[in-house]
């Protein structure tokens, strides 16, 4: 019986939602729109989540590096305080070289952005990395497609020798092959040695609009003013807080930093960047959620009302169905099983437009997006719960109706 009796009243709320198509579409709007919301958000979320853990992991799990300020800052007082902060230099990279027992290799960066030409081509805000001959197999490992690394040799003579990324490739050499040409890097010229593999975007960002060149002629152009970031990588995670130890001790003895004083300098790990991205998304995400519960909410408001209206519409209807047996408990489970079917069914269109919504803008924007289960057995579950409680007056209100009066009922 509670099975047919569940099937009749899903019937029925199905038929009077065809007979009031417009109603019923203003009745769903505000479910469809929160529901819709939820799930595009939570699949972008999700996608990027899996491409930036994927992809920003790029400092290996055993390297990490040493820089003059953090990567995230939250205030202008920490802005302003960590500019006050000592420049590392290149002796400070050889200090650590020298007294790091667990750092196994040890390597520096520096970066400007400049424009590159080749002939009548160029392009504008480039990265020019100076790096030591062992950066490229430190963190962020640079593969190349042809050519060469940039040796010791390169750095100890202050070699006019560069790596190029594949947008340099792409548009300064679009029918040529790079290796051996002269390219200019603002008043400089420079030899190509080596054609970087293409890594494609992060976050919409390109990864391969970079020149590498070695850190003593970058210096030996641009001046020693800008602090270097120090990379280093070590045998194993044990190992890596070893040496982060150590380089704090070394850091800390040479600048005279007290016992009771924090660091002057900060530490990076790909854990630092996932924190990073995960802190830049995280009010992204909950303002979206909060616009899907305003949404959800308005909607179970009209929810309740289109109900209330169809109490009073079958008033006679609740009086003969309690004349020849139903009790209120029947009543009351009838109407609580149409208003979840209302929400239940504004929910799994709402999932659809979702995910269709979700695939549009990976489509357009290069996003990606990742359709989460269980984010479907939530969108449904919340939407049916949304129709159970905004029902639940109008369903009480239904089952406590006198049947001598619903009877007389002109509805």
């Amino acid at each position: 019986m509670a099975r047919l009796q569940f099937g009749e009243s899903v019937a029925m709320a199905m038929s009077s939602f065809w007979s009031n198509k417009l109603r019923t579409f203003l009745t769903l709007l505000g479910i469809i729109i929160g529901v819709l919301t939820i799930i595009t958000v939570v699949s972008i979320i999700q996608g990027l989540n899996n491409y930036v853990y994927t992809k920003m992991a790029f400092f290996g799990a055993n390297d990490f590096s040493v820089s003059k300020t953090s990567m995230m800052i939250t205030s202008i007082k920490q802005w302003r305080e960590e500019q006050k902060r000592k420049k590392f230099t290149i002796e400070d990279m050889r200090l650590v070289r020298r007294l790091c027992e667990s750092c196994e290799l040890v390597g520096a960066n520096v970066s400007t952005s400049r424009t590159a030409k080749y002939r009548s081509e160029s392009l504008k805000n480039v990265e020019v990395r100076g790096i030591t001959h062992l950066d490229h197999m430190i963190g962020s490992v640079l593969e190349l497609q042809g050519g060469r690394h940039i040796s010791k040799d390169d750095e100890d003579r202050s070699r006019y020798v560069c790596i190029i990324g594949a947008d340099i490739q792409d548009k300064l050499f679009p029918s040529l092959d790079p290796l051996g040409k002269r390219l200019k890097i603002g008043n400089q010229n420079f030899f190509i040695i080596g054609l970087g593999e293409k890594k494609g975007k992060l976050l919409g960002f390109s990864q391969d609009n970079y020149i590498r060149i070695p850190i003593t002629t970058f210096q030996k152009i641009y001046g020693e003013r800008r602090s270097i970031t120090i990379n280093i990588h070590t045998a194993s995670q044990e190992q890596m807080a070893i040496a982060q130890n150590e380089v704090r001790t070394v850091f800390r003895s040479k600048r005279h930093v007290s016992f009771n004083e924090p660091d002057d300098f900060s530490f990076q790990t790909s854990d630092t960047f996932i924190q990073f991205y995960k802190s830049a998304t995280t009010g992204i995400y909950f303002a979206m959620i909060a616009i899907s519960a305003l949404a959800l909410l308005v909607g179970g408001i009209v929810v309740m009302n289109i109900m209330l209206v169809a109490v009073t519409e079958r008033t006679k209807e609740i009086g003969i169905r309690m004349a020849i047996g139903a009790r209120r408990k029947d009543i009351l489970v009838q109407f609580l099983i149409e208003s979840a079917t209302i929400s239940a069914t504004g929910g799994l269109i709402g999932i659809f437009l979702g995910f269709i919504l979700a695939k549009i803008v990976t489509v357009a924007t290069s996003m990606p997006s990742s359709i989460d289960p269980a984010s479907i057995v939530v969108a449904i579950s919340v939407s049916a719960s949304i129709g159970i409680f905004f029902g639940l007056y109008p369903a009480s209100k239904a089952s406590k109706l006198d049947p001598i009066e619903a009877l007389r009922s002109e509805q």
